[in-house]
């Protein structure tokens, strides 16, 4: 029973009530005009559900009233927007017929059902009910057993057809093919950007960390307050560049459609390459061609592929000589880097590898390009190659 009884409890039944008794209003005002041309309000609607705008006011409408969390309910099922092919006015135009047929039987019922409830009333007391579509002689006491009926009823279709009506405006009133793909499109978007920006964060703090950590371990133990001075402003430094970062991607985050502040390219290699150093590796660069050429999407990614691969060198085996090579050629960038194996390799950390290392091929992929990492020749090399045009 009680089961039964919760829809009568839930505020959307009473909403979708109300949606239906508004098809009543136009017929009403139909009949005051003239009642003989019953006929007018289904035309007059047939020709309203070809407006691009009646789609729109239909689906808010219908959001606000017949789903239990109103208009602003992207999860309804139901579309909140103007008609934009001709199978989105054919669509309105029978919801607004069906949801006129519908909403003038419950306005009927929600009338009559009462009506005859008062009539059984009046017949079981002995007079003669007459305000129902019956006529019911009076004197008969079990009339009175029949009372709750017409009020059960009417309870029950309210919640059934409130139940129907919801179902017909998701099929009808939902969102088109174009729509489906449209609102995909713009979900892959920005799965797509929180990947980026989670990529971008990855590289960005833990490099800084990573730096961070080895010249504190390297000015705790050498025990030189020069070498200590020169540490704690590569950490300074280090620590400023990845706020900033950080800060940027806050603002991506909080403000989607604000415009991105710059991201550091292959022409800041060399402030990369001097953090590296600043953490006590030995770097050996060599860079060929005009990295100023390289368009803006590659040579961000290149940065910070570079930057990745020379924070594992750090974090895996520390301030170890690296060598980096950095070529523009033939419509490509390529980027090498490689440091000698440890032995024995470090306790731990291979996750953070594995995370680097997967957001380095990740990056190469989008552009369309192609990353081997791992061991090579008696040293891990990560290296990339990326056209300079974009994936083709």
């Amino acid at each position: 029973m009680p089961a039964l009884l919760r829809p009568l409890a839930r505020s959307v039944t009473y909403t979708r009530w109300l949606h239906l008794f508004i098809s009543v209003v136009i017929v009403g005002m139909w009949i005051f005009i003239d009642d003989g041309k019953m006929w007018v309000p289904p035309v007059l609607l047939f020709f309203a559900g070809f407006v691009p705008a009646v789609r729109l006011v239909e689906g808010l409408q219908a959001r606000l009233l017949l789903t239990p969390h109103g208009f602003k309910d992207p999860s309804s099922g139901i579309a909140a927007a103007s008609s934009v092919t001709w199978g989105d006015r054919w669509r309105t135009v029978l919801w607004l017929e069906i949801r006129l047929l519908l909403g003038n039987l419950v306005g009927m019922l929600t009338i009559q059902l009462p009506a005859l409830a008062v009539d059984l009333a009046v017949a079981s007391g002995g007079g003669d009910g007459r305000t129902s579509v019956l006529e019911l002689p009076g004197g008969h006491w079990w009339y009175a057993l029949l009372v709750p009926l017409p009020v059960v009823a009417l309870l029950a279709v309210v919640v059934g057809i409130g139940e129907l009506i919801t179902v017909i405006a998701r099929r009808l009133l939902g969102p088109s093919a174009q729509e489906r793909l449209a609102a995909l499109e713009e979900r892959t978007e920005q799965l797509l950007e929180r990947n980026r920006i989670a990529r971008e964060l990855h590289d960005s703090i833990g490099h800084a960390l990573t730096v961070a950590v080895v010249q504190a371990g390297a000015a705790r133990a050498a025990g030189d307050p020069d070498f200590t001075d020169r540490a704690l402003s590569a950490i300074e430094e280090t620590g400023r560049a990845a706020l900033e970062d950080l800060e940027r991607m806050l603002l991506v985050l909080r403000e989607p459609g604000r415009p991105r502040t710059a991201r550091p390219t292959l022409t800041e290699t060399d402030r990369l390459l001097e953090s590296a150093r600043a953490a006590g590796a030995e770097i050996d660069a060599q860079i060929t061609g005009a990295l100023s050429e390289v368009p803006g999407p590659v040579s961000r990614e290149g940065y910070r592929i570079v930057q990745e691969a020379l924070t594992n060198v750090l974090r895996h085996a520390g301030p170890v000589p690296a060598r980096v090579r950095i070529a523009v050629a033939d419509g490509r960038l390529e980027l090498e880097v490689g440091n000698p194996l440890p032995h024995p390799p470090p306790p731990g950390g291979s996750s953070l590898r594995d995370s680097g290392l997967r957001g380095i091929r990740e990056r190469a992929t989008l552009l369309g390009g192609e990353a081997t990492t791992g061991p090579y020749e008696g040293e891990w090399r990560v290296r990339v190659g990326l056209p300079l045009t974009g994936p083709g």
